[in-house]
């Protein structure tokens, strides 16, 4: 069973809804920083974000390939399974009996992409809000690796713990400061990893 006979028709809603959640996790991964990030974002890094944010680590590409691969056999899954009470109650599915062949595709494929709509709208939002607020309790604690040094157009260079950036911007805390800088990317001649970033333990996407 394909998860759509309209799949073509659905792919704009589906990067639409994508790049929706990427404004939200970054609006509020921002926001915890006291940054509206949408100021200094361009159409492009809008656009991109969903994109950057899958591809930012290995763990978190290979998450969300697994789970539009497992959501696209779902339907399949749930039609062969609908009478086990398990399934049922945890898909809340309703009885397909009385549903013509192609009703009863359609209904299950709504159930897996209302499911798949679900888990990333939960991914997006839990990981802005995590890596918005470890980063701030960080700042609060003095806890900062100042692993990367911005070497600017005007000769200085500083330590810096890095926010994150965009095509436009770069945000950070330069190492003795406590107060969060952004600097156009153009005012920056080179940026330097000065050592090997340590693993947050306890979580380690950020």
């Amino acid at each position: 069973m394909k998860i759509s006979d309209n799949l073509e028709k659905l792919l704009p809603f589906g990067y639409l809804f994508l790049i929706i959640m990427g404004i939200l996790k970054d609006s509020i991964y921002y926001h915890l920083f006291g940054i509206n990030i949408l100021k200094y974002s361009t159409i492009m890094d809008i656009l991109i974000s969903p994109i950057a944010e899958f591809t930012s680590n290995p763990i978190i590409l290979f998450s969300i390939i697994s789970l539009f691969v497992l959501h696209y056999y779902l339907p399949d899954y749930l039609l062969k399974n609908k009478e086990k009470k398990f399934i049922q109650k945890s898909f809340e599915l309703k009885p397909t009996d009385l549903l013509s062949i192609e009703e009863a595709k359609n209904y299950y494929n709504g159930i897996a992409i209302k499911f798949l709509a679900t888990f990333l709208l939960s991914f997006f939002l839990g990981y802005g809000f995590a890596g918005g607020y470890m980063g701030r309790q960080k700042i609060k604690n003095n806890d900062l690796d100042y692993i990367y040094k911005l070497d600017f157009n005007e000769g200085d260079s500083k330590e810096v713990y890095l926010i994150g950036n965009n095509s436009l911007y770069y945000f950070y805390l330069i190492k003795g400061d406590k107060h969060i800088q952004i600097s156009p990317v153009s005012s920056i001649k080179n940026i330097e990893m000065t050592k090997n970033r340590i693993i947050d333990k306890d979580f380690p996407f950020f």
